[in-house]
């Protein structure tokens, strides 16, 4: 009886996993389909714009670009900086990642927020407000008279003030799960506490350091708002260069060649990323971070726990509260009154209009986003998927490293004739926002789609649920809550978009980070004024939907 039921089973068995397999590349179709028409092709059509004449290819221009003394200067730069800016980032935010792995103490997961505040703030946000602290007439200007605006120091330390979450929530995610008994079997046995960290300890958090580091280089190899902002005409990252080249030399040749060079950088940095992930996910065994955490011990811990809070609120709280005092200025809320009012110079509309703009964008960005990033989140559920779905995964990312302001004009150029002619439609800039905030939805939603219990599928299966009844049925009301925290990600990310939008937002419907970026662009303490209010307004909804998000989260762990 048992070998009859086992040799029925196997057909049906084989019968079901082929439905699956199937069923995974039917919900691949979408994200492909939406990743071809709206980065694929407008990423081609601008390169080829700029290397292509009289239906030739000039790929000796590649050449003759590289040649450039002041390219060279923009690609040693961004290079120079991002590695600078990673190493800045580890150092001082690795003891923050431990504190929150090991350490429990009251009114922590209110400081993991505040933590991450940062990284969901548009870079418009996050270069204004060192400009406020340490640009001319900043806190430090006016206090002791010093200026880091026309230095790299002010663009480091606002790259570390960006991404301190990313180290802490990744490191700091893993470091918490790894079994703190093997680091004191090693101190059992005579080793040392430095030596029992540097090699029990240090091998196994390598990957996770390592993920985060290229995560901070990708960020910052890329950077564009602060760069804009605090860099002047001295310093000019590749983003910065190509849209320069492309809003105010127009020599799309060149920034088409600064396009695929930046393109190439990412794609490796992608690679090693997705490497060192398969890495983390398969060697290690871990526990659960609430059983590893204690409050802190002796003079030491208590030393390292008041110094990681010093480092929060000189590095990541100060600059925000400047940013709040400069926007209020000595007439109280008159730079917020003055955004009710057109001047007919800067926007065709109130500056106060950009809030509800960038609201609508951004909640259209985070259902096209949501519904992409969940279809490949389930497509990619499984772990021991085949090299196309990897790849798939490593496509899916591509849009947090590769140029925005090449797909931003790339819309404007390759979206203009039917049945995509969309230049004059409202959907051209949600569906630019969308294409950040999908990436956040499937790392969100993909580690707790992988942590359901397969046979739970399976059972629903044999029992004749079609994949999309087992979907609804099994998985979404495990995932619920990780996909409201997705679409919170999605919406933060969509409203602080700059680089894509500065192009394609029109002047009579600005979002929040243009309107912030054209203010700052003209002379004058009120337009001043009225950009470190707006930059104010957009810092506190991303807080508060980030607030919204921690309360939401179920897994405390630490990663995005």
């Amino acid at each position: 009886m048992d070998l009859a039921r086992t040799e029925v089973s196997h057909p049906g068995k084989q019968a079901g996993t082929a439905r699956r397999s199937a069923a995974r590349l039917g919900l691949m179709a979408v994200p492909v389909a939406f990743f071809a028409v709206f980065f694929a092709y407008p990423v081609a059509a601008i390169v080829a714009r700029g290397l292509k004449v009289d239906g030739v290819w000039r790929l000796g221009r590649i050449g003759d670009v590289l040649a450039q003394s002041d390219v060279r200067h923009v690609l040693w730069f961004t290079t120079w900086q991002a590695l600078a800016s990673t190493a800045l980032t580890l150092l001082i935010a690795l003891p923050g990642a431990y504190v929150f792995a090991r350490f429990d103490f009251p009114g922590k997961q209110v400081l993991r927020a505040v933590v991450t505040v940062p990284f969901v703030l548009p870079t418009v946000v996050v270069g204004t407000a060192f400009l406020a602290l340490v640009g001319r007439g900043g806190l430090l200007d006016e206090l002791w008279g010093v200026r880091l605006d026309t230095t790299v120091w002010a663009i480091l330390l606002a790259h570390v003030f960006f991404n301190y979450a990313v180290v802490v929530r990744t490191v700091g995610g893993l470091w918490g799960q790894l079994d703190p008994r093997q680091e004191e079997a090693a101190r059992m046995l005579g080793a040392s506490r430095l030596r029992a960290w540097r090699q029990v300890t240090l091998p196994a958090l390598a990957p996770a350091v390592a993920a985060a580091a290229l995560m901070v280089f990708l960020f910052t190899f890329t950077s564009f708002g602060v760069v804009q902002i605090l860099g002047g005409p001295t310093f000019s990252t590749l983003e910065v260069e190509i849209y320069r080249q492309t809003s105010q030399v127009f020599d799309l040749s060149t920034a088409a060649v600064l396009t695929l060079i930046q393109f190439a950088a990412v794609a490796a940095v992608l690679a090693v990323h997705a490497w060192t992930v398969r890495r983390r996910e398969s060697a290690l065994r871990l526990v659960d971070a609430a059983t590893t955490a204690r409050r802190p011990r002796g003079a030491g811990q208590w030393a390292l726990l008041a110094g990681v809070l010093g480092v929060v609120v000189l590095l990541l709280v100060l600059p925000l509260a400047v940013l709040v005092q400069r926007s209020l200025g000595a007439s109280g809320f008159g730079y917020y009154r003055a955004l009710t009012r057109e001047d007919g110079g800067t926007f065709l509309v109130p500056p106060i209009e950009a809030i509800g703009n960038s609201l609508q964008y951004a909640a259209a960005a985070t259902a096209i986003a949501v519904v992409i990033g969940a279809l490949a989140a389930t497509a990619l559920t499984r772990r021991d998927a085949g090299r196309f779905v990897r790849g798939f995964d490593a496509l899916l990312m591509l849009p947090l490293g590769v140029s925005a302001v090449t797909v931003g004009f790339g819309f404007l150029i390759a979206l203009d004739e039917p049945p995509l002619d969309l230049r004059s439609s409202w959907i051209l800039v949600p569906l630019a926002q969308a294409l950040v905030g999908v990436p956040f939805v499937v790392r969100t939603m993909l580690p707790v789609l992988r942590a359901v219990d397969g046979r739970l599928r399976e059972a629903a299966a044999v029992l004749g649920a079609s994949p999309w009844r087992v979907w609804r049925e099994v998985d979404l009301p495990m995932v619920r809550r990780a996909l409201l925290v997705a679409a919170g990600f999605a919406f933060a990310v969509s409203l602080g978009e700059f680089g894509a939008t500065v192009f394609i937002a029109r002047p009579d419907n600005p979002t929040l980070p243009v309107a912030v970026a054209r203010l700052l662009g003209r002379p004058g303490e009120m337009n001043y004024g009225q950009a470190m209010a707006l930059s104010t307004i957009l810092m506190l909804v991303c807080a508060v939907a980030l607030v919204v998000l921690e309360r939401l989260r179920t897994d405390r762990s630490g990663e995005f």
